[in-house]
């Protein structure tokens, strides 16, 4: 399919049998490890690792379906290469984006069992759905990002040090976050909320109000 029938029509489905390797990664399938997965967009046979994101599909009465990494990105409106957006999506000031974001704050932050560590957290306007992190306010790459669509929010907090934090799951990837308060935290879960579903804020001015 043509980037623009991308998720309009619905794809030749590329059979298990037909590859022996992930068609995004390359990297081979084996029993074990390497499920078969299809990207319900262009077809393709792909790794769960570049099978992992969502995107509202029209052929499919917009429903949310498992798409691969590169046409998630050509549907929700990111038509880079492959190369500039691995480089390109991190390289965006930070000052840049938080001066028109949705909201921003610092969060602590935890991946899978590495130390909790401050982090600048940004959700700009323009990608409603993307979360970044930068280490500091001025940083002008970010660490991270998280496309937030699609992710599970569990707001119970995983310890009496940490009161006013949040998880997001997806799969086999947890992300942790900390607010410094519950007035935060609560903010932060407003757009997040939101973001899962592939929703963005009707009106900026209610998380400075709220």
């Amino acid at each position: 399919l043509q980037n623009a029938e991308l998720g309009k029509r619905a794809p030749r489905w590329i059979r298990d049998n037909e590859v022996t390797m992930c068609m995004k990664c390359k990297e081979p399938f084996n029993a074990l490890t390497r499920r078969r997965h299809h990207c319900r967009a262009c077809g393709h046979v792909v790794c769960w690792k570049c099978s992992d994101y969502k995107a509202h599909l029209e052929y499919d009465g917009n429903k949310l379906n498992k798409v691969c990494k590169d046409c998630y990105y050509v549907i929700i409106g990111c038509t880079d290469s492959e190369e500039k957006k691995k480089k390109g999506i991190l390289e965006i000031e930070s000052a840049e984006v938080s001066g028109n974001s949705v909201i921003c704050s610092f969060l602590q932050y935890m991946e899978k069992s590495k130390p909790w560590q401050k982090a600048w957290c940004v959700i700009p306007k323009q990608e409603a759905l993307v979360l970044y992190m930068y280490g500091a306010p001025q940083d002008v790459k970010a660490l991270a990002t998280i496309p937030l669509l699609g992710y599970t929010v569990d707001d119970t907090p995983r310890s009496a040090d940490l009161p006013h934090s949040f998880k997001l799951t997806q799969s086999k990837s947890v992300h942790s976050f900390a607010a410094d308060n519950e007035e935060l935290k609560q903010k932060w879960l407003k757009v997040i909320h939101l973001a899962v579903k592939g929703e963005t804020p009707e009106c900026q001015n209610e998380l400075q109000v709220n």
